[in-house]
């Protein structure tokens, strides 16, 4: 293979096509990060807690199971604290725990 093929063929996001080698490295990679993905939706399923701190918008509705408009509402009432970036607006599961433990009826 080339020098150029073989440098194209590893960079991310290349669609593989029908000739192009695949090696034992390649496999190992891709049964690394399977196996990673795995890990982080097994600890998710089992701790209840997302594998990750920044969670966007449809996740924390699907999390929570409210609307689009109630999370609107929590965001502008200043009740659950959020970062825009660009056109996605993320929430730190810190705060919406912090948020439910705070509004939890005695």
């Amino acid at each position: 293979m080339e020098k150029g093929t073989e440098q194209r063929s590893r960079m991310p996001g290349m669609v593989p096509t029908r000739n192009q080698i695949l090696t034992l490295g390649d496999l190992e990679d891709f049964k690394t990060d399977m196996l990673q993905e795995v890990k982080r939706i097994i600890k998710e399923c089992v701790s209840g807690q997302p594998g990750k701190k920044w969670l966007k918008s449809a996740e924390v509705k699907k999390l929570l199971g409210i609307s689009h408009g109630f999370l609107q509402s929590l965001r502008d009432s200043g009740v659950l604290p959020f970062t825009k970036i660009g056109g996605s607006i993320y929430y730190d599961y810190e705060d919406i725990t912090f948020m439910m433990s705070a509004n939890k009826g005695a």
